[in-house]
């Protein structure tokens, strides 16, 4: 239905669209298909409704596209959860057992040295992002069988949930961090694959529930944690379960209404590339030098965002503040987390087409915030804490719109691919920040107190 309004509205008989489809490459076997749908199809179905000129979307239409911006909305929610969960407990974890002073231990230091440890949650980031850089490196060229990956995904949720829960080690503990990274890296690729069968603005809101996980992740273990770490992160089980009731019951199926012949072109991918998977694998490869123009970027934003996050927060400090250092930083993660969410939920009211912005404005942050690491020259708290926002924003928007770039501006059949070998950029992003933030960190560190 949805492809025939396509025909319409766009004035393109079914003619010239073979034409178009033999023009961009589409192979013979999509051809076929298209010829055997459009010869199947009557000419009552080809003619618009009497009196107008476009397709009339139906209730049920409606009811489907809401469905799926809710799903996607708790998809990225759930997906993202226990990425910051694991994030917030394991840097408590490790704080425990490596018998490092605390934030506020360190306030009765002298002034001949700065407060800081020389354990950065840089090492803490490495250990909750580099299994999901891992994943997203090899998913990209698996077949795609989408119910079997969000099977393995809540498998993985679960048991990182369970196995930190229930740890008496710090290698267990690290176990169940690495274990919900797995599950997040893979998880993003898979649904935002998934997501070319739907209408392209789910992207806008997987990319809200990813940064609402931010604030409600960090919020709701700061809750729970008061009942106790291995209580908290069973009730967290809830999250798993929560994502496969949004899959399976909430998401509609997909059907040519929702993706008009993506489907169709994409089952006949998944068939070509069990038949002949060293040609898919070379075609894959050959498709990301075009690609590089998204991931660059967001490949640096991410890595500028993050060196600061784990690198540059613990060492900003204000004596005169009635905060704590520790609850200083906390407000810069909240901050940050606020402004995440804000960008990424903005999409829909304005569009970045120039993600290259976002990479200039987060390297001038970059400058900022490690010259005020060394110098302490900002003279104000919450001088800080709108700059965070601002961080956080950028970070935010660098996401939205590097993917919703890639729904309109890819071939359908490559969408697919595309989005999940983009999805590498901000993880090898992420994994450089946390290897150069420990040294940055602990260089700083050795600086005597300005």
């Amino acid at each position: 239905m949805l492809f025939n309004d396509c025909l319409h509205r766009n004035n393109i008989s079914p003619r010239r669209f073979l034409r178009l489809s033999r023009q961009i490459g589409c192979c013979k076997v999509i051809r076929t298909r298209l010829k055997r749908k459009m010869t199947d199809q009557s000419s009552d179905a080809l003619a618009p409704p009497s009196g107008t000129g476009q397709f009339i979307s139906t209730p049920n239409t409606k009811t489907r596209r809401w469905r799926a911006f809710v799903a996607y909305w708790i998809l990225g929610l759930c997906n993202n959860y226990g990425y910051v969960v694991m994030l917030t407990a394991a840097s408590d974890i490790i704080a425990n057992q490596s018998g490092e002073s605390t934030s506020e231990e360190n306030n009765n230091n002298t002034n001949h040295q700065r407060n800081c440890t020389y354990m950065s949650t840089g090492a803490i980031l490495l250990a909750d992002i580099l299994p999901g850089l891992m994943i997203k490196t090899i998913a990209p060229f698996l077949p795609f069988f989408v119910h079997i990956r969000v099977i393995i995904c809540l498998l993985l949720a679960s048991a990182g949930f369970i196995s930190v829960a229930y740890s008496k080690t710090l290698v267990i503990s690290l176990l169940g961090v690495v274990l919900t990274s797995f599950c997040s890296g893979f998880g993003e690729v898979t649904y935002l694959q998934y997501s070319s069968f739907y209408d392209k603005n789910v992207v806008s809101t997987w990319s809200s529930g990813t940064g609402g996980a931010g604030v409600i992740g960090a919020l709701s273990y700061s809750i729970l944690h008061s009942i106790g770490m291995r209580t908290s992160l069973l009730v967290m089980l809830i999250i798993p379960a929560l994502m496969g009731i949004s899959f399976w019951i909430i998401l509609p199926r997909p059907s040519e209404d929702d993706i008009a012949n993506a489907l169709d072109i994409q089952k006949i991918v998944n068939e070509q590339e069990l038949q002949h998977p060293k040609e898919a694998i070379k075609k894959k490869l050959s498709l990301i030098p075009g690609l590089l123009k998204y991931m660059v970027p967001f490949a640096l934003v991410y890595f500028f965002e993050y060196f600061i996050n784990q690198g540059m927060f613990e060492l900003i400090q204000f004596e005169n503040s009635s905060l704590s250092q520790a609850e200083q930083y906390r407000w810069f993660q909240v901050t940050y987390q606020i402004g995440v969410f804000l960008s990424r939920s903005s999409v829909n009211f304005f569009h970045i087409k120039q993600t290259w912005y976002m990479t200039f404005f987060q390297a001038l942050n970059l400058v900022i915030f490690t010259t005020e690491a060394i110098y302490y020259y900002i003279p104000n708290f919450y001088i800080v804490v709108a700059l965070v926002l601002w961080e956080g924003v950028l970070g935010g928007s660098s996401y939205v719109n590097t993917y919703y770039r890639i729904t309109n501006e890819v071939l359908e059949e490559n969408k697919q691919f595309s989005m999940a070998i983009t999805s590498f950029g901000d993880s090898i992003g992420i994994t450089l920040a946390g290897l150069t933030a420990i040294f940055a960190h602990n260089s700083i560190c050795k600086l005597p107190p300005p």
